[in-house]
């Protein structure tokens, strides 16, 4: 049901010619079928609350890009402050829900390599803050292109404070996805 929506919001976009609702939409809609992709390709199966965990979170992206009658038709990032910290903080607990299962993989996968507690920790939150950095200037320069080609934004930066929010919760994101589950 959340991917139908996802392309409804696609749809949505591309009818009024909103390339931002269209790209994020999009981009998320495709990333919602990597569960999917994988199990088939590479014979990968993840679990039911992993791909939700996904789906909620390229849902609840794209959701912010799209103007909604009842905020005046602004986007969530737009009309509510939370709107971006939230979407931060779930979409850094999937990268480092990412990096956790590479690290696991070769922590399994290796009789020689066993990573204790406190360093899996700290590669964890160095990878998604370092993920963070490179999404932050993604936004940025994607903004500058965008406003050289006389485009919509696709993904909007709001300044430093908002640079650094962002990365705020990032860490926060990043962190409990670790700090919560099992220790191993």
């Amino acid at each position: 049901m959340l991917q139908v929506l996802i392309a409804v919001m696609f749809g949505l976009g591309v009818w009024y010619g909103n390339s931002g609702v269209a790209v994020n939409a999009g981009v998320g809609l495709l990333v919602t079928f990597l569960p999917a992709l994988l199990r088939r390709r590479f014979e990968v199966t993840m679990g039911v609350g992993l791909v939700l965990w996904i789906t909620v979170a390229m849902f609840l992206h794209a959701l912010g890009t799209l103007p909604l009658p009842g905020l005046e038709f602004l986007s969530p990032y737009k009309a509510l402050d939370w709107w971006d910290h939230m979407t931060h903080a779930l979409s850094s607990s999937l990268v480092a829900g990412a990096a956790y299962a590479v690290i696991r993989a070769v922590q399994v996968h290796s009789e020689h390599v066993e990573l204790p507690p406190l360093f899996t920790f700290a590669y964890l939150l160095l990878f998604v803050m370092a993920f963070g950095v490179l999404w932050e200037l993604l936004e940025f320069y994607i903004g500058v292109v965008s406003a050289l080609l006389g485009l919509t934004e696709v993904l909007t930066q709001y300044g430093l404070d908002d640079t650094v929010l962002d990365l705020v919760y990032n860490s926060i994101g990043g962190c409990s996805s670790r700090c919560s589950g099992p220790r191993t």
